[in-house]
């Protein structure tokens, strides 16, 4: 009576199913999308690679474009009388500078007057009733222009938004009081960088070239 039948007790103690003794099977990632994920890996890294190289040859352009080809010669003096530039007395901080180009070349010349006389210097030199404009449209940071005033240590005026005016000038039939000693067409900025205080930047296109004196025997 007390007997139980055999194997009553062994099943009754047992939870596991059939399903639950299968081995578990893990999710294999194809081949293919390996290979791919290998190539896609090799190619980000050699863009990567690609990408640094090119931006140092461009540094080094960069650095062999501001530095190449500057004449030492070529003093403010010796700049002013080329362009057909008067530089009053009162002038300060006088730069100039002279690069040589394979088209042609490029006069830079740059000086700093009062405020109140550079504005009566550059109403001599521009035409009467015409207007020096603002820069609407300015460079963006970095800009280089073929012959940099940053050669001479200076910010492109391109680039300067405010207090600056430009124009472009040349010496045909320009009858204005200074504008008559003009030799060469000449981009023209004036940028009142401190109150009170104007620097007057001058860019030229020298074409036929010109030769500076040697830097000993410059004026």
């Amino acid at each position: 009576m007390s007997g139980r039948k055999r194997g009553e007790g062994s099943m009754s103690g047992s939870s596991r199913t059939v399903a639950d003794e299968q081995p578990v099977r893990r999710r294999r990632i194809p081949l293919v999308a390996v290979i791919a994920l290998t190539l896609l890996a090799c190619v980000a890294a050699t863009v990567g690679v690609v990408s640094c190289a090119a931006d140092h040859v461009s540094s080094d352009l960069t650095d062999q474009e501001m530095t190449c080809c500057w004449e030492d010669g070529a003093t403010p003096a010796w700049m002013s009388v080329q362009l057909g530039i008067r530089v009053p007395e009162g002038a300060s901080d006088h730069r100039a500078g002279y690069k040589v180009g394979q088209r042609y070349d490029t006069g830079l010349l740059s000086f700093v007057l009062p405020s109140e006389e550079a504005e009566t210097y550059t109403g001599r030199l521009i035409e009467k009733d015409t207007v020096m404009t603002e820069n609407s449209h300015p460079k963006e940071q970095g800009y280089r222009p073929a012959a940099a005033f940053g050669h001479l240590g200076l910010p492109e005026p391109e680039t300067i938004v405010r207090k600056l005016r430009m124009t472009s000038l040349c010496p045909d039939d320009l009858a204005s009081p200074e504008g008559t000693y003009l030799q060469r067409c000449i981009d023209l900025f004036a940028h009142e960088f401190t109150p009170g205080t104007t620097r007057i930047y001058i860019r030229s296109t020298i074409e036929p070239s010109v030769t500076p004196p040697p830097a000993n025997q410059a004026p």
